[in-house]
């Protein structure tokens, strides 16, 4: 039984492809059974990203289930064309689609290289396939060991702990530098767009509570607000929540600033000298950078922002050997413990056979040549002599045998 993958990412499909043969978590289990139904002997565990649609299977060395078979299934699932599908589609067997498997939950093939929410998507995916009864002895093992290279690369490397995109770096190292905590600061954003949105995700993650949402489409806010569980505010009302404000965040796509100095002043006089701390992730700038001339006030924009990213982003670049160096000991660490399961009998039973054939010879010679009276360690030399030629023997085919099962692309169980 061999392991295969079948799929594409972001690398080497356009996202008009990947909207086509994407599935939802609804969808997921219901293409499990229905793969399970077409191929009952296999096993199947499918990945499903807004980046990647990966699936993994089982076959048997004559099976039907091959490239051309995963893809025609997945071309009757949507209703597409089974050449469309093989033409984009990458495929992967044996070693290769266990280090591809490995990678892809390190994180070390994700578009923003380190992010940790891969190695979740991932494990989603195999409960999901547990779950339905599609995961089997193979994916089990592979699964398995692709949760603990992914663990690995975090535990050895540095390479999940440097933020590259700029809500990551502004929350997670700003302000988290500015504010021993987030969790009693109100912080007040501005914009429910895509960059909006991202920011929210890291400020949950960073333990603030009080977030209130300004948008000039008040529909947005409110409806990115239920989505965190924040609140929302009238753009009119953006003077008055600045005042009230311990972190103002600017996200909008406005061309020219949302507040300058000027309308500034008398809300920070309202202030009372309270610290305020600006991160203006906007282009153009939401904030006119004078503001954070002011006493109390601290403004970071873009620039500052993106100069943290680069440099973040060169030293994932320094960890990125290392992180390699992980996966490819995995990948041999697991096709060496199947290559063991494979050839471990074979050879214990080649042993056992010339450990017999050792031991009648021996106590045919002994008792040919009436040497049951000599020395002891007479004896046991003559042993050795025997364990040393059947060594010698055992080793050419045996290390023949290892051989081709480490050659072999196939993963047997």
């Amino acid at each position: 039984m061999k392991l295969q993958m079948i799929g594409c990412s972001h690398h080497d499909a356009a996202v008009e492809f990947r909207e086509k043969i994407s599935f939802t978590s609804d969808q997921v289990s219901k293409a499990l059974n229905a793969f399970r139904q077409r191929f009952p002997t296999s096993e199947i565990v499918l990945i499903s990203t807004c980046n990647r649609v990966e699936l993994y299977t089982t076959a048997g060395d004559n099976s039907e289930l091959d490239r051309n078979g995963v893809a025609e299934f997945l071309a009757d699932q949507h209703k597409l064309n089974a050449d469309e599908v093989v033409d984009q589609m990458i495929y992967r067997a044996g070693s290769e689609a266990v280090e591809h498997l490995f990678t892809v939950a390190a994180s070390l093939d994700s578009m923003v290289v380190g992010e940790a929410q891969i190695l979740s998507q991932v494990k989603q995916a195999y409960d999901i396939a547990c779950n339905s009864g599609s995961a089997g002895p193979l994916t089990h093992s592979v699964f398995q060991a692709a949760n603990r290279a992914a663990k690995r690369v975090q535990q050895e490397t540095s390479i999940h702990r440097r933020r590259v995109s700029v809500p990551s770096v502004a929350v997670g190292e700003v302000a988290t530098e500015v504010f021993d905590t987030l969790h009693n600061k109100r912080v007040v954003l501005c914009g429910a767009g895509e960059m909006g949105g991202e920011t929210l995700r890291y400020l949950k993650q960073a333990g603030a509570s009080d977030i209130c949402i300004i948008n000039r489409s008040r529909d947005r806010a409110v409806a990115l607000a239920n989505t965190f569980s924040a609140e929302s505010a009238l753009w009119d009302d953006l003077q008055e929540q600045v005042v009230g404000a311990d972190l103002l965040i600017g996200t909008t796509s406005a061309t020219e600033p949302i507040l300058d100095k000027a309308t500034f002043l008398p809300l920070h006089g309202k202030r009372k000298n309270r610290l305020l701390l600006i991160l203006d992730l906007a282009v153009p700038r939401d904030f006119e950078p004078s503001i954070g001339e002011l006493s109390n006030v601290y403004l970071y924009g873009i620039d500052d922002l993106q100069s943290a990213c680069d440099r973040n982003r060169r030293e994932r670049q320094k960890e990125w050997p290392k992180a390699k160096q992980v996966i490819s000991e995995e990948t041999q660490r697991l096709m060496q413990a199947f290559h063991h399961k494979a050839t471990g009998p074979v050879i214990q039973r080649l042993r056992e056979h010339a450990q017999d054939l050792k031991n009648d010879e021996l106590e045919r010679l002994i008792n040919k040549l009436h040497l049951e009276d000599l020395d002891p360690s007479a004896q046991k030399e003559i042993e050795k002599s025997f364990d040393r030629l059947i060594n010698k023997l055992l080793h050419p085919p045996l290390a023949s045998l290892r051989d081709d099962a480490a050659e072999l692309s196939l993963i047997h169980i």
